[in-house]
């Protein structure tokens, strides 16, 4: 069985980073730009590595969200194209809106290319609604970027929305035969493997 690790972005983890981001996003930040997320206070920037059985790592998916204000702004999503398909883009979403949640943000947003099918039905899925465009906003290609937001983050039913939302990732990564592992959780060893009957609620390193 692989098993992830989901943690905060590392130093040593930047130049893979910037790999992946040159793959997946066209070269959205530079080596400079993952270093200044790494130390702003007002930034969450994840990592999901994957260790597979022979102890080889990789770095499978980056997702980083800004907070400004009461707005959890999420800026990365990405998702090594060989770990594609199993569920790890599902649990990056989950990790950074529980990111919010844990920093009082109030709603999420974010920008998304509106040829992007798989990543709009994700986002939906999350119940983020369609609230405008910004013509042109990507570059090579060129392309409209739709305006996506969610309200509700700090409703008192949201922390069962989170249980849910961890179920669905429980559920995905049994049938891949992953192992997740959030690190510095102090309640990892009541969880064991999540195997999702337990739910990461309170992951130390959102806090």
């Amino acid at each position: 069985m692989d098993t992830l690790y989901l943690s905060l972005l590392t130093r040593d983890q930047v130049d893979a980073a910037v790999a992946l981001d040159r793959q997946c996003l066209g070269g959205l930040w530079t080596e400079d730009g993952y270093l200044r997320e790494i130390d702003s206070p007002n930034s969450t920037l994840l990592a999901l590595t994957a260790a597979a059985a022979d102890g080889e790592t990789s770095l499978a998916g980056l997702g980083c969200l800004w907070m400004i204000l009461d707005e959890a702004h999420i800026t990365t999503l990405a998702v090594h194209p060989a770990q594609r398909g199993r569920g790890l883009g599902q649990l990056l979403l989950t990790a950074l809106m529980q990111a919010a949640w844990q920093h009082q943000m109030h709603w999420a947003t974010l920008e998304v290319r509106a040829s992007n099918r798989a990543a709009i039905a994700l986002y939906q899925k999350f119940g983020f609604t369609d609230v405008g465009l910004r013509p042109r906003y990507y570059q090579n290609p060129e392309e409209d970027a739709l305006i996506l937001w969610r309200r509700g983050l700090q409703e008192p039913d949201f922390s069962d929305t989170l249980r849910q939302w961890w179920g669905w990732v429980g559920d995905r990564h049994r049938q891949h035969g992953w192992n997740l592992i959030p690190a510095q959780s102090p309640t990892q060893e009541e969880a064991g493997d999540l195997g999702f009957s337990a739910i990461p609620l309170d992951i130390g390193i959102f806090s």
